[in-house]
């Protein structure tokens, strides 16, 4: 650009204008020759009401504060433009109180509170919070709610599925080990001695062991023979022993009440046992009575006062270490007066090796007798499977002193010794009432001889 256009862009720029800045005079002191540019600012200063365009036209020419320099060879020009030079910086300042606008922004930001005055909008955005937390909690909850369903499942098992699972551990010992005998060889005595030490490891017994192996000597020996037609035998043998013995709890309406004394040492389920047959005998409806009989255990009158109210029964108890007998004379008298179809009575839990428990035990029997000479009319012993042989002299000594005439076999689902069962059947020939393979009511049912014995062998029903 030619010094002459640049002379014409600042006359167009600051001609008759360029005297606004009223400070300028102090300008011109230095330089007193330049009388022309005081009579130019001297006119030009009668007009300060352009100031204000000052400003905005200062933004333009920022580009042109470069040429500056080229306006030495004229000193009145310079003076000029340096009137006009110090009146940018003004503009400038006066844009940086535009900058701290941002605290007006701020001011701004205080106004969206001011909102405040219509308060529907707050609570709006309030609600959400916390109605999300509070739905989201139960929703956790419930699902843990369908899982008692569940359980339902195994009670839609049949008796045999349960009786088979019970007895599946004792069942799984003696077909593993004939499995592990006879694989495509013939029977020889060699053969014959291993069954009889795997039947006998079963608590089926000695006698009965001899007897299947009798049976297989006579029929197969030295002759190829599979495990499944041993455990076939087996069956047929049990089944033989068993069958006699199966026999149901009856209630003779000859005798009102019908008097049930259960016995059995220490954790064989009597109470247990009486609370489960006072439920069967409630559902065929019949009156019954519970007699509270262990006074030695705070815990077995509380279980039995339990199981009175899932019955309907009536429960004769005392406080604890009372005199057994005459409590059961007690509960017979009012069993009478009651009009009770049953009464069951449930005695302390003692070893048959200790006199003076089982002398107290007559006692009981004893006092019964003076209210009703026919009664008891049934004396039931309990058995733990898991005991093995010692059933065996359970059975004796509670025999001799009580006059057992049946049993219950209990916790068959817990041991692999379930064939102690068979022993004691073939031994005293007293009737098995019923068998319990579990906790549930529906897992106490009457025995069923053939059921029983193709559980043990591994065989379907």
């Amino acid at each position: 650009m030619s010094e002459g256009e640049k002379r014409g862009l600042f006359s167009r720029l600051f001609g008759g204008k360029s005297a606004p800045a009223q400070p300028a005079p102090v300008a011109p002191a230095p330089e007193p020759a330049t009388e022309d540019t005081v009579e130019a600012a001297a006119v030009a200063a009668p007009e300060p009401v352009v100031e204000p365009t000052a400003p905005v036209v200062a933004e333009e020419p920022v580009p042109a504060e470069a040429p500056v320099p080229t306006t030495e060879p004229e000193p009145a020009e310079a003076a000029t433009v340096e009137a006009t030079a110090e009146p940018v910086p003004a503009p400038i300042e006066t844009p940086i109180p535009e900058v701290a606008e941002p605290p007006i922004a701020e001011a701004a930001a205080e106004p969206a509170p001011l909102p405040a005055d219509a308060p529907p909008e707050a609570p709006v955005a309030a609600e959400p919070e916390p109605v999300v937390a509070a739905e989201s909690a139960p929703l956790d909850i419930t699902p843990a709610e369908p899982i008692p369903p569940a359980p339902e499942a195994p009670t839609k098992r049949s008796w045999w599925q349960k009786l088979k699972s019970g007895l599946g551990r004792t069942s799984s010992a003696i077909t593993s080990g004939i499995g592990a005998i006879f694989t495509k060889r013939r029977l020889d005595e060699e053969t014959l001695e291993e069954l009889e030490d795997v039947l006998i490891q079963a608590d089926l017994g000695l006698t009965m062991a001899t007897r299947i192996t009798d049976v297989l000597r006579k029929d197969r020996f030295d002759k190829e023979i599979s495990d499944a037609e041993v455990r076939e035998v087996l069956a047929h043998e049990i089944e033989k022993v068993l069958a006699p013995v199966a026999r149901p709890l009856e209630i003779a309406g000859t005798a009102k009440p019908h008097v049930v004394l259960v016995v059995g040492v220490n954790g064989t389920g009597k109470t247990t046992t009486i609370g489960k047959l006072s439920m069967k005998f409630a559902r065929e409806g019949r009156k019954v009575t519970l007699a509270a009989g262990d006074t030695f255990r705070a815990a077995a009158v509380e279980q039995l006062k339990i199981w009175g109210k899932r019955t309907g029964a009536a429960v004769i108890a005392r406080e604890t270490g009372a005199d057994a007998a005459g409590l059961a004379f007690d509960a017979l008298v009012a069993a009478k007066a009651d009009g009770s179809d049953v009464v069951m009575i449930d005695t302390a839990g003692r070893l048959q090796n200790r006199a003076e428990l089982m002398a107290e035990l007559e006692k009981i029997v004893r006092v019964i007798k003076k209210h009703d000479a026919t009664a008891p009319h049934d004396v039931v012993l309990t058995l733990d499977a898991t005991t093995g042989q010692n059933a065996i002299n359970q059975v004796e000594i509670f025999g001799k002193v009580a006059g057992v005439t049946g049993l219950v076999m209990t916790k068959l689902d817990g041991t692999a010794r379930g064939g102690i069962l068979v022993a004691v059947a073939e031994k005293f020939g007293l009737p098995v009432h019923f068998v319990g393979v579990g906790e549930g009511v529906e897992d106490l049912e009457p025995f069923d001889a053939k059921d029983f014995a193709r559980a043990v062998a591994g065989l379907d029903h």
